[in-house]
């Protein structure tokens, strides 16, 4: 065995020193960096150089020595197998790379503008690439030594490719980012000047910068940091952007009106929009949206507002849209827009009302349509130009509920409860009527539709109810409805509005009615199985007391002629319920008399009392109105008004100087030459004082009811509060009855009262303003 010893090698690895293969090695690095064209076989060859350096044995450790780092620190160096090397290789790199820049640099320094950016941005692509192919080349050297340093904490260590990066930021791009970025932003305002530029220059700068990002204290971090963009490119272009178009806007404005600058920020906002699209970073866009609607609209609000009034009071929709959508991207800038529409709205709709003048306060069509009119066009412009925005519904539904509340037809009737409502329920009446004017089906329904726009803004909810209620009631009394399924329909639209107990009466009455059906039906029967039938047709229906609003009349002497009807029914109704009382209402009652006293036989529609005023004249030609007041027990006042009637249809004469002054003494002679040209002559008329009565009877019931239900309310409040201050409890109060009418103070305060007299409440001694609930 010889003497001579081995370097234990069981890899079989072939030592190789760094001089070995550096000036092949160096040439192929130049030819990448000039962009050659290589064979595979070349590349392969470079590979095999690092590769067989950084596996080689053959090390500085000969003289005893620990390897060092870039930082001096010396490595712990693994035993046994291959000794991975390469600082040595990875310093000579970063020389070669930054030698290469720094002559390069050279060539830029007198270039500027768009010569800067062509230079900046073809070598950066050629340099980029390059790196790309280095870093393949040095794959094995990134994925042991590179890795191995990176892993031990060694600081200054990357993969080739990011130290090639970071010799490009150090070498070239500090030195030259002011000129580059100065290049684009001239560029960029070129752009915004309108001319075309070449943006391929712009996109390759922003490329550059957002890769110069390294995270150098988390080498293995995955993406830029966007630092180096966000600092040398974005900061300065928002600065520049801002003063731009703080400039712009405000030179456009001295120049032009506001309609035409509003379509100038439009187009600029989105050509900013778009420029982040095609060459910014994404991470750009909220900031320029910001440093763009700053400078575009916000500082012009002021004008803003001065020219929304304008856009309403001319009806620019298009125009209004536009302001929206503008003054909608700053934060809080359309709440003064809001106001501006609700003050306007509420003055248009006053304006609308007050121009009907007279006539909005006698025809509730008129009054309705008038609201609907200002509804629908505002609610148009809600829909359309501010697109159905919560605020702007809100700001018209403010302004509607305070101008159909408070205008000129509420003012003028100066009533306690209020006229709209009345109005609309007359309105209703109109439709749900029987008229030779009626809609068809789904017209009625429609309308019926946009009288809940109407109802829905309504404060006073109970007028509506108590109006509503004794119109329905007399059209289904009187057989006047147009159509059940229409009555129907209105009672469920309510329902859906205020809730099953706001229509329970009104569902009530229709089930009446259905009830009288079957009711008439059993008694024609009964009639028919006595062999007695009687010698009138006669109808009747029996209504429950609680449900329908009609009050009971005075004294009536019934007429001979209608007295067996009305007997045979009692004792029939009788039989079939007892214990229940039939009350008797005469003045809604109506029924035909066929004539045969004139020329022609006519039938006349009347009513009760008129009939019987009629038909006293069976037995004589000429009554004074005392005689006719006895015989029918019509109280005269009445009586008065239904011989108003009958002798302005000219089936009476008087001796009276005015029709209008009969006196008890005053004669009423039948008129036997009576003509019509219709044979069925209808003269059954409301009476005016009638109605006039009824109108008050109405208000006054409506201010009743107010009563309780504010005690009702008070009572529900403090039997769950225990104790309650006086302020806090009108609030809740107001706040509960919100849904049925406007409580005033003044009656809450009387309420108050009249449960402290009834000892429901009292008052909290030595607290006068504070009440406690007596159980």
């Amino acid at each position: 065995m010889s003497g001579i010893t081995k370097n234990h090698n069981p890899h079989g690895l072939r030592p190789t020193g760094l001089d070995q293969i550096w000036d092949d090695l160096k040439e192929g690095i130049e030819q990448i960096y000039r962009r050659e064209n290589m064979a595979k076989s070349r590349y392969i060859q470079l590979y095999t150089h690092v590769y067989n350096y950084c596996t080689s044995v053959q090390q500085n450790t000969s003289q005893g020595q620990q390897p060092r780092t870039l930082t001096g620190k010396r490595v712990k160096q693994p035993t046994g197998g291959a000794q991975f090397v390469g600082l040595e290789l990875y310093k000579r790199l970063k020389e070669y790379l930054k030698s290469y820049l720094v002559k390069l640099l050279k060539d830029s320094k007198d270039l500027l503008d768009e010569n800067v950016l062509k230079f900046y941005t073809k070598q950066w692509e050629d340099y980029q690439f390059s790196s790309k192919v280095l870093n393949g080349v040095c794959a094995y050297l990134n994925r042991h030594w590179v890795r191995r340093e990176c892993d031990e904490g060694t600081k200054g260590i990357y993969e080739i490719y990011s130290l090639a990066l970071i010799t490009w930021r150090d070498n070239l791009f500090k030195p030259l980012n002011k000129q580059v970025t100065n290049a684009v932003l001239a560029l960029i305002k070129r752009e915004r000047h309108g001319e075309t530029i070449n943006t391929r220059l712009v996109s390759g700068v922003i490329n550059s910068y957002v890769a110069l990002g390294l995270n150098e204290d988390d080498p293995s971090a995955k993406g830029p940091t966007l630092s180096v963009y966000k600092e040398h490119f974005e900061s300065p272009f928002l600065s520049y952007t801002g003063r731009f178009y703080t400039w712009e806007s405000t030179d456009f404005l001295a120049h032009n009106p506001v309609t035409e600058y509003m379509k100038k920020a439009e187009t600029r906002l989105m050509e900013e929009a778009k420029r982040v699209q095609l060459y910014l970073h994404e991470s750009t866009q909220d900031g320029l949206a910001k440093i763009c609607e700053k400078t575009l609209i916000e500082k012009h609000l002021d004008i803003f507002h001065v020219e929304f009034q304008n856009l309403l009071d001319d009806d620019k929709h298009t125009d209004l849209g536009r302001m929206y959508q503008l003054v909608s991207r700053i934060q809080d800038g359309l709440v003064e827009l809001r106001s501006f529409l609700e003050t306007h709205i509420y003055n248009q709709g006053l304006a609308a009302i007050e121009k009907c003048g007279e006539t909005a306060v006698n025809d509730p069509k008129v009054y309705v349509q008038t609201i609907l009119d200002v509804h629908k066009k505002y609610s148009a412009l809600v829909q359309t130009a501010f697109n159905n925005d919560a605020g702007f519904v809100a700001a018209l539904d403010m302004a509607c509920g305070q101008f159909i509340n408070d205008n000129f037809v509420t003012k003028k009737e100066n009533s306690s409860s209020g006229k709209s409502p009345e109005l609309l329920a007359r309105y209703c009446d109109l439709l749900l009527r029987k008229s030779s004017k009626n809609p068809e089906e789904a017209e009625l329904e429609d309308t019926l539709n946009k009288v809940m726009i109407v109802f829905k803004y309504i404060e006073d909810k109970d007028v509506f109810q108590k109006f509503y209620s004794k119109m329905l009631a007399r059209r289904l009394v009187l057989h006047m409805s147009a159509s059940d399924d229409a009555e129907a329909s209105m009672i469920s639209k309510l329902k859906q509005a205020c809730g099953f107990e706001y229509t329970s009466k009104l569902q009530r009455m229709f089930q009446d009615i259905g009830v009288s059906k079957d009711l008439n039906e059993r008694f024609k029967k009964h009639l028919q199985a006595s062999s007695q039938p009687l010698d009138i047709d006669f109808s009747i229906q029996v209504l429950s007391s609680g449900s329908w609003p009609f009050q009971q009349t005075g004294s009536f002497n019934l007429p001979v002629e209608l007295e067996r009807s009305f007997q045979r029914f009692t004792t029939f109704y009788s039989s079939q319920h007892s214990g229940r009382k039939l009350n008797w209402l005469y003045h809604l009652s109506k029924g035909e008399l066929v004539t045969s006293c004139f020329k022609n036989k006519y039938t006349l529609q009347a009513s009760t009392f008129q009939m019987a005023c009629l038909l006293q004249y069976n037995t004589a030609n000429v009554l004074t109105a005392q005689q006719l007041c006895e015989s029918t027990q019509i109280k005269f006042d009445t009586l008065v008004q239904v011989l108003k009637i009958l002798l302005k249809t000219k089936l009476l004469m008087t001796d009276a100087d005015d029709e209008n002054d009969l006196l008890p003494t005053s004669q009423l002679a039948f008129f036997n030459d009576y003509k019509n040209k219709k044979l069925r002559v209808n003269i059954n008329v409301p009476m005016k004082t009638e109605e006039k009565m009824e109108h008050e009877c109405t208000h006054k019931n409506i201010e009743e009811d107010r009563k309780l239900l504010i005690q009702a309310a008070i009572v529900r409040i403090m039997k769950m509060r225990k104790e309650l201050k006086h302020q806090n409890l009108l609030s809740e109060v107001c706040i509960q009855l919100s849904s049925r009418f406007k409580p005033k103070i003044s009656v809450i305060k009387k309420c108050i009262d009249i449960l402290i007299e009834k000892e429901y409440l009292e008052r909290v001694d030595g607290q006068k303003d504070v009440y406690s609930y007596l159980a």
